[in-house]
């Protein structure tokens, strides 16, 4: 627990079993639960988790976001539900050291979610390529475009309160899951913080994303997509719907 929330760890993992006992023993001991979400890794990541003592939950098909959503079901259908949930990646890009940086404020009540944002952090030299620092600073422009809010980066490292998650009904089951989540909670007024990260290369293997030019592509595409679906979602409501109200399990 940290100041008296339950906390549990989120780590979408696909064919990390060289980085995952690393990434997991990082984890600081506050964190309640640790749940890895494997979507058809085929070099043993699922036994790694388990042995170094995580909980597994596995799809049998590929997708970030759908990693993702088997995890949230699992920690809904395996006792209490944490209070706070951070995501972050298996391949030891994320700085477990900066984990309390990112639960302090949805602990003490003063923000819902929190990113770890990578634009006014620290990123190593090669841990980003070029093509993934100009989407991300696109989609955050296009963003604060449409709904007004100042995102610094789509960043992968977040943390966010169970009700908060719950009540903005994430759907995406691929790349465009971060996106989804940042559009969602700018419009619903999501109060958030951001802490500047400590980006690393991963430690061993290729990027799903970065390592291609084709993986870049298609998340581009990806988040692009779910943009500019959710602005035109947004001129059709206006026109023929009255004004849309924030779900009701979403705290303010």
């Amino acid at each position: 627990m940290f100041e008296g929330k339950t906390v549990a760890v989120i780590i979408p993992a696909l064919n990390e079993a060289e980085n995952l006992a690393d990434v997991i023993g990082g984890i600081p001991s506050f964190v309640d639960r640790i749940v890895v979400a494997d979507n058809g890794s085929t070099d043993g990541t699922g036994q790694i988790a388990i042995k170094t003592g995580a909980e597994l939950t596995m799809t049998t098909e590929a997708g970030y976001g759908r990693a993702c959503l088997a995890a949230i079901e699992h920690l809904e259908n395996t006792g209490k539900s944490p209070q706070i949930i951070i995501f972050m990646a298996g391949d030891g890009s994320d700085d477990p050291d900066q984990m309390d940086w990112l639960v302090k404020p949805l602990a003490k009540g003063e923000a819902l979610m929190s990113l770890a944002s990578r634009k006014t952090g620290r990123v190593e030299q090669g841990a980003m390529t070029p093509l993934q620092k100009a989407g991300s600073q696109l989609a955050v422009w296009l963003i604060k475009r449409i709904w007004g809010v100042s995102y610094t980066d789509l960043a992968p490292y977040r943390a966010i309160t169970w009700d908060c998650l719950l009540g903005l009904g994430m759907c995406d089951k691929d790349f465009g899951w971060t996106v989804e989540m940042q559009i969602k909670a700018a419009q619903n007024g999501v109060t958030f913080v951001e802490i500047p990260a400590k980006y690393r290369q991963r430690r061993h293997g290729r990027s799903k994303v970065g390592g291609s030019i084709k993986g870049s592509l298609m998340a581009g595409k990806r988040i692009l997509g779910w943009i500019f679906s959710q602005f035109l979602q947004g001129i059709v409501s206006q026109k023929k719907l009255p004004a849309a109200k924030p779900p009701k399990n979403l705290p303010r």
